[in-house]
């Protein structure tokens, strides 16, 4: 039986590493933390399949600037991180031609595409379709102009197929009765559903794995043993090794740590992102909202309600900035007036950001027994049951559904 270690226990970690144990290979899911403590944690807990629309498109671009400049903008920048960031942003900004939009989107739109799929499978293995929710997300819109700067979205989402529905006020209301009257438009993605509570689910998933017969370690990997240039052995930061005939390196933001120690350089970055979570909001909801203009999400989960958004680039270490989700708490007031921020703690987490928006997934070109998940962006959760498939298939010798060309960790 061949042994692998899954470096990363978070929700891209915990589905790769249970769909192997369930394959039959000896699996160790090994994370410096318990699973499900880093990005997982905190996540919107949307399956946000209409959301695979690259960030390097020329609208986004165009207000750069303007975000820049706002303490309170969707994008905020550290600017001692400024120097760090400029090779990642000239490939930020080699992903906005034309013809790479289209690659991106497609790329994008084949995952999206087989979410439900193979996320439904992953709930039924496991006992837990109960997580996911029935109910929808609401995009907004104040009045025809920002719907308008928003028509892009909907006719990416019309050309691949993708379901939603445009309402009008009395609608919205209907759905959503804590929905200000301010709202003019909506458009319901009835398949951006959302998960009861996104670390509960890593959770349940890595006992599922354990009951498999799978082994969780907590340590943080320092370096590798090679030998005949593959890797036969771990680190860890406590003198421990662990052996293994495999690696499949899924930690997130941190991952591109772990591939510079094997000289392979992954262009990642972190998108840190921000939440409250709001236990006694005043307020009930069935669906998720975002408003595009406002740059948030709100979903009722973790029994609360979530409210995050926005993208803060400063790197791994700097310490976190909650005014940041100050921010988006005094937003969704907007949109939710009769909203009370009682009984709420606030979180930071990194999102793993590649520059073109879409995941690696597959194998090292550098070593060959080292594989690669990672950079999935604000849609870990979405695409981690399709993503346990893939890398389960490309790893076990299967061919995979889907063309895996335009997720190789050496594109960039």
């Amino acid at each position: 039986m061949t042994s692998t270690v899954v470096v990363g226990a978070g929700i891209i970690g915990v589905a790769i590493a249970y769909e192997l144990q369930r394959r039959g290979r000896s699996v160790t899911l090994l994370d410096k933390d318990a699973p499900g403590k880093g990005a997982s944690y905190g996540n919107m807990a949307s399956i946000a399949v209409t959301e695979f629309m690259p960030a390097s498109r020329p609208g986004i671009w165009a207000q750069m600037p303007k975000w820049m400049l706002d303490p309170e903008g969707p994008v905020r920048v550290r600017p001692g991180y400024v120097p760090r960031l400029v090779p990642w942003f000239l490939r930020f900004l080699a992903a906005s031609r034309p013809a790479k939009l289209r690659e991106m989107e497609a790329a994008g739109a084949v995952l999206c595409g087989r979410v439900h799929e193979d996320l439904d499978a992953l709930l039924r293995n496991t006992g837990l379709t109960d997580m996911l929710s029935e109910e929808g997300c609401l995009s907004l819109y104040k009045d025809e102009a920002e719907f308008r700067a928003d028509r892009e979205h909907i006719e990416i989402l019309e050309r691949f197929g993708f379901r939603h529905e445009v309402l009008g006020g009395n609608a919205i209301r209907d759905l959503e009765p804590a929905v200000t009257t301010r709202i003019g438009k909506a458009v319901l993605f009835p398949d951006n559903r959302s998960i009861s509570d996104p670390y509960k689910l890593v959770v349940a998933l890595a006992d599922k794995f354990r009951l498999l017969g799978g082994s969780i370690e907590q340590g943080e990997v320092k370096g590798f043993e090679l030998r005949d240039g593959a890797v036969s052995a771990l680190k860890l930061a406590n003198g421990r090794t662990i052996s293994t005939e495999e690696v499949v390196l899924a930690a997130g933001a941190f991952t591109a740590r772990l591939s510079a120690l094997l000289s392979e350089h992954i262009p990642l970055e972190t998108e840190r992102g921000y939440h409250t979570q709001i236990m006694d909001p005043g307020i009930t909801m069935r669906h998720s909202i975002i408003w595009p203009a406002r740059a948030f999400m709100v979903t009722p989960t973790a029994g609360g309600i979530r409210v995050g958004g926005t993208v803060e680039m400063a790197g791994l270490d700097a310490p976190p900035d909650y005014r940041r989700a100050k921010v988006l708490v005094k937003r969704a007031m907007e949109a939710l007036p009769d909203l009370q921020a009682r009984e709420k703690t606030e979180w930071m987490g990194h999102r793993p950001a590649l520059p073109d928006t879409l995941p690696v997934m597959g194998p090292s070109a550098k070593r060959k027994n080292i594989w690669y998940a990672t950079g999935h962006g604000h849609l870990g959760l979405t695409y981690a049951a399709t993503t346990g498939r893939l890398m389960a298939d490309l790893i076990m010798g299967v061919a995979p559904p889907v063309d895996m060309y335009p997720y190789r960790v050496d594109r960039f």
